[in-house]
């Protein structure tokens, strides 16, 4: 069973820099969506692409592995 609601139910304020980062992820989420849709779109009215013009999953875990590495510092 749900937990009751207080009777004082005011929202927690965020300080300057919090609410300036979650404005940034909103933006940053919410041009990835559009990107994602653009590309289903795409899709959508040409069809998909040919198998030539796509880049193999394993090229592509290869690519974000080697990503992520670069981002992670080095360990001693």
């Amino acid at each position: 069973m749900s937990e009751p609601v207080p009777a004082d139910n005011a929202r927690q304020q965020l300080d300057a820099a919090a609410a300036d980062a979650v404005r940034a992820y909103a933006a940053r989420t919410r041009a990835a969506a559009d990107q994602f849709a653009g590309v289903l779109e795409d899709i959508a009215a040409n069809g998909l692409p040919s198998v030539k013009e796509c880049t193999p999953s394993e090229e592509l875990r290869e690519q974000h592995l080697a990503r992520l590495a670069r981002q992670r510092p080095a360990v001693a």
